[in-house]
């Protein structure tokens, strides 16, 4: 999994064994010294508006530190449903539920159920205030 990290984002909210972080904006030097200092990164993915904005000294700083730099971009607000009811409402439409009969199991709007199972592009979530990639 990667984490997200926005500018204003504590580094101890990011779990110890996070290896992938992705930066949604730019970030300081100072808080990348922090990261590399306190979790064991191996790779940073941002978009290529966010690596035109990176200062340059926090770049060779994760050059320096050996991290792998991938210009990646997942366009779309994160799916806010907890993985594990995506999991349940897709096991159920795999048992022939109606969308309807899904909805009174599981609490979860049927629009929302719908989008879930036709639409979703289902590689990033929302936990809590965190969002995290799948991969």
């Amino acid at each position: 999994m990667k984490y997200s990290l926005y500018p204003e984002t504590e580094i101890r909210s990011i779990p110890g064994n996070a290896e992938k972080v992705h930066f949604v904006r730019p970030i300081r030097e100072k808080k990348v010294k922090e990261l590399l200092k306190k979790r064991k990164i191996k790779e940073v993915s941002l978009s290529k508006s966010t690596l035109k904005r990176m200062k340059p000294k926090a770049m060779k700083l994760l050059e320096k530190k050996k991290v792998e730099i991938k210009k990646d971009s997942k366009r779309g607000r994160a799916i806010k449903t907890d993985f594990d009811s995506i999991l349940k409402i897709i096991e159920l439409k795999k048992d022939y539920l109606s969308t309807r009969k899904i909805e009174k199991e599981t609490g979860v709007p049927k629009s929302t159920i719908h989008y879930l199972l036709k639409y979703a592009d289902r590689d990033k979530i929302k936990k809590k205030k965190q969002t995290i990639y799948l991969e």
